[in-house]
């Protein structure tokens, strides 16, 4: 579902300020699924993979959604809020707002498994008519824009200049869609807390890696701004934690090990992983409130 950050050049991390700087509507059948009791004690998180918990080639576990363990489902039960979690492996910030945008995996994967949430639209529909049955939800969690990158990466074939030609581009598309996107859930009168998780490097050893992260990152942050929502700084909590492994969050024991090499890690968070950045995001929430 998700590839791997590989090949730029750190010089993207200060492309991404200039890139921030010069940068609506619900489906009526989608109130079936949404569910409503008042929206108290409830929280929603939107995302990709590393929402959902997902696990790399997971043989028939996929067939059963609740084998997958993501950070929401960590944080409601330490808060107690009941998370909703429509979360889709593969998610871009296109995807996320029309059936028509390009994904890294997600349709696939919808029509193969099922996702934490049963739901027939886009996972913007499912938010939006989610908040506007729950007024009173307490917390929104939004993780996008890593399969962006991916998308880009694959479309270059892995070539770094190829790469770093077209990320102005692609941060830029980021940017749109993330401020369509939280000007949406703000609409609906949403008048809890709105997190942003932001990404870890996969290895903070790696400039060129850490470099793209820290572009992408940067892209999210400006949006989240633009619209008063909190950044929970998931890439600082695992660069702390990976420190003793000498920045590689992998040896950390912070990632999935890969199924074709037990010896690496592909890019999803383990266990270890997930706690950590439900601990992130339940402290950004207690001091924001």
């Amino acid at each position: 579902m998700v590839s791997n950050f590989i090949g730029i050049f750190t010089s993207a991390a200060s492309r991404v300020g200039r890139v921030a700087l010069t940068l609506a509507c619900v489906g009526a059948s989608a109130l079936a699924w949404a569910g409503s009791d008042d929206g108290d004690g409830k929280m929603l998180s939107l995302g990709d993979s590393v929402v959902f918990g997902y696990i790399t080639q997971d043989g028939p576990a996929y067939a059963n959604p609740s084998n997958f363990l993501g950070y929401p489902e960590l944080v409601g039960n330490s808060l107690g809020l009941a998370a909703s979690n429509p979360s889709c492996p593969g998610e871009t910030t296109a995807s996320f707002l029309s059936f028509s945008g390009a994904d890294n995996g997600c349709r696939t994967f919808r029509s193969l498994a099922p996702l934490h949430e049963s739901y027939a639209s886009t996972q913007l529909d499912y938010a939006l008519s989610y908040l506007g049955a729950n007024r009173r939800t307490r917390l929104v969690t939004l993780s996008l824009g890593a399969n962006d990158g991916f998308l880009l990466i694959a479309g270059c074939a892995g070539n770094p200049a190829c790469i770093q030609a077209g990320l102005p581009a692609a941060l830029g598309a980021v940017y749109t869609n993330l401020n369509t996107i939280l000007s949406n859930l703000r609409a609906t009168g949403f008048k809890g807390v709105l997190l942003v998780v932001n990404y870890y490097s996969q290895d903070y050893s790696d400039p060129a890696q850490t470099g793209l992260t820290i572009a992408l990152n940067n892209t999210l942050a400006a949006a989240a701004a633009a619209h008063g929502a909190i950044v929970a700084d998931a890439f600082t909590a695992f660069q702390n934690a990976s420190a003793a492994a000498g920045g590689k969050t992998c040896y950390a024991g912070l990632l999935n090990a890969n199924p074709q090499n037990q010896q690496a890690c592909d890019v999803h968070p383990s266990l270890s992983g997930q706690r950590l950045l439900a601990k992130t995001v339940k402290a950004a929430y207690l001091a924001a409130r």
